[in-house]
């Protein structure tokens, strides 16, 4: 496509497009996916890519490679090993529990998706009678970030980076060029986690998980409470329910006094402790939410709402979620905060936790894992069999083994296992789909034909030599420290892939800029971007504890500022000591 656009004019417009594509992902509450995909379309129709190129960006060997993974990431959830392992974690002794959930988040999270092991291992976390889950759930999500930048493998964005040198015309990664200052960072940071442990809040463990939750149940017209008051109905007394509201009429009636009588139709919106909802079915006339939305609660699971869900801003009338789902919520919860009205008419946000009652064909849906972590004990896909478990975790052990030996390419041993796992009903075809990971292609492509977009238009050219007067007297330590800290920093507001694709085109520009080597560049990057402390919201696995524990804002920034210095320190000083 020719342009249409003048030199001067299509640098300005693709100057632009970066700008607000950083805007909105600071600022939009917009999926990333969203976001990347409207970038692309813009550089298309301003000509600064064609077509061509952004099909060459979709077919990049590390954005396949890192979308194999994520897939047999799934199967590999699936096998018992890590369900065993969780049950036997958690100890009466608070050090070896910690240092047990460390190590085992820590090490797992280099090989395997660091959200799945937190997602396996939060349920056994949240039910320990031994300690409270706030004095161990943060350290789990930092385990899982610190772990994943062990490998090439660990987490998605050494991978992303990957795909950036690959398209730049490097060879990429190998598999252990993150390892050493990965393992040393990781297990250093981990030493001062557990010395800061008494900084760690100590949240009740009987209100942790319950503390919150909002349940609205119906009055029928034939329910014995009707025409009697609140205090006569006994609703003041319910064993760790609260009676919050009354929503009568589309009207709210907060708060609500003991002589409130009560009416057919009324809707009884309760807070409190979700595992005293049988409390409510004893009483005749009194039914909840999942029940008059077509699904009994014999069978509860628990989900956190993911930062990629399509139903984020929308209610649970709008989005159709017993149909779209099969599936009816019971409660909500939503970071301490209080919830008022319907259920229904709740605008959901991410990482709202949500109580389902779930039906038959919940299990067999596309589209949970897509929207849900599921934090609960129960599992939606079926059981594997003892001879499947150790075929499944055997056989991607050895192909990591024979890639960083070098005997096999990776993305080779990755499409022979997945087809071998297909082979022996680990997975399916319809599994495969359901967990092809479309959000992250989409943000990784946006990203790459950015990239394009900026070379092509003269943007990262105009900006070499702009860098070319203003650093010639700068050392690459300084070059390497900027980097680091604008990645670093962006990776606190937006997910931590988009902070890398973000920020890698000015990294491979200093490099060419200053002759520098590409290794500790494109090393800071990955790092920079992983180290996500501080913020609740710029990883998932942050996500994720932040809504298991109870936890508010303050409680990452405590823990996370320190974590963050130490980790950034350790590793700008050993890119230094190796490559500068």
């Amino acid at each position: 496509m020719a342009n249409i656009l003048s030199p001067d004019a299509l640098q300005f417009v693709v100057i632009g497009v970066f700008l607000l594509t950083i805007g909105a992902l600071i600022v939009s509450h917009k999926r990333p996916s969203f976001i990347f995909s409207l970038t692309t379309l813009a550089l298309l129709l301003c000509g600064a890519v064609d077509i061509d190129t952004v099909l060459d960006n979709a077919t990049n060997q590390g954005l396949i490679t890192l979308l194999l993974l994520l897939i047999i990431s799934h199967a590999i959830d699936k096998t018992a090993l890590l369900k065993r392992i969780a049950r036997k974690l958690i100890v009466q002794n608070y050090t070896q529990s910690f240092l047990r959930l460390f190590g085992i988040s820590f090490f797992a999270s280099a090989l395997l998706n660091n959200t799945a092991i937190v997602a396996s291992l939060i349920g056994s976390v949240k039910q320990n009678q031994h300690h409270a889950a706030s004095k161990l759930l943060i350290p789990l999500s930092y385990a899982a970030i610190l772990g994943g930048t062990v490998t090439l493998i660990g987490t998605s964005t050494n991978l992303i980076v990957d795909s950036f040198l690959i398209e730049q015309g490097h060879p990429g990664f190998a598999f252990f060029d993150f390892t050493l200052f990965g393992l040393t960072a990781g297990l250093i940071c981990g030493g001062v986690l557990f010395l800061l442990k008494d900084w760690l809040p100590t949240i009740n463990p009987g209100q942790q998980t319950d503390s919150g939750y909002l349940l609205e149940a119906e009055v029928a017209p034939d329910s014995e409470l009707i025409g009697n008051t609140v205090e006569q109905n006994h609703l003041r007394n319910l064993p760790e329910l609260f009676l919050a509201e009354i929503v009568r009429n589309d009207q709210i009636i907060s708060p609500v006094a003991p002589d409130e009588v009560i009416y057919a139709g009324d809707k009884l919106l309760f807070s409190g402790n979700v595992h005293k909802v049988e409390a409510l079915s004893h009483i005749k006339g009194l039914c909840l939410f999942a029940e008059y939305n077509g699904l009994m609660r014999e069978e509860l699971t628990e989900v956190v709402i993911s930062n990629r869900s399509s139903i984020i801003g929308k209610t649970l009338k709008k989005v159709g979620f017993r149909a779209l789902f099969d599936a009816a919520v019971v409660a909500i919860k939503r970071d301490g905060e209080t919830l008022s009205g319907k259920l229904g008419e709740i605008t959901l946000q991410s990482g709202d936790f949500l109580l389902l009652a779930t039906g038959k064909d919940f299990q067999q849906r596309n589209n949970i894992t897509k929207h849900f972590f599921i934090v609960s004990e129960q599992k939606i896909s079926r059981k594997l069999s003892s001879k499947q478990d150790w075929l499944t975790i055997g056989g991607f052990l050895t192909i990591v083994v024979l890639a960083a030996a070098n005997v096999v390419p990776l993305i080779i041993g990755l499409l022979f296992f997945l087809a071998l796992l297909v082979m022996l009903d680990v997975t399916s075809y319809a599994e495969v789909k359901r967990n092809l990971p479309l959000n992250l292609l989409l943000v990784i492509v946006g990203a790459l034909s950015l990239s394009s977009g900026l070379v092509n238009a003269g943007v990262i050219a105009l900006l070499t030599d702009e860098l070319s007067s203003t650093l010639v007297h700068t050392s690459p330590l300084m070059a390497l420290i900027a980097i680091y800290v604008c990645t670093l920093l962006l990776t606190e507001f937006v997910t931590n892939n988009a902070a890398a694709a973000l920020m890698f085109p000015f990294a491979w520009a200093l490099i060419e800029t200053m002759g520098l080597p590409v290794m500790p560049f494109a090393l800071a990057v990955a790092f920079a971007a992983s180290a996500s402390f501080i913020s609740p919201y710029g990883y998932q696995t942050n996500l994720l504890v932040h809504n298991a524990g109870d936890y508010q804002y303050k409680h990452f920034v405590k823990m996370g500022l320190p974590i963050s210095i130490v980790y950034s320190t350790i590793v700008i000083g050993m890119l230094n000591w190796v490559y500068l």
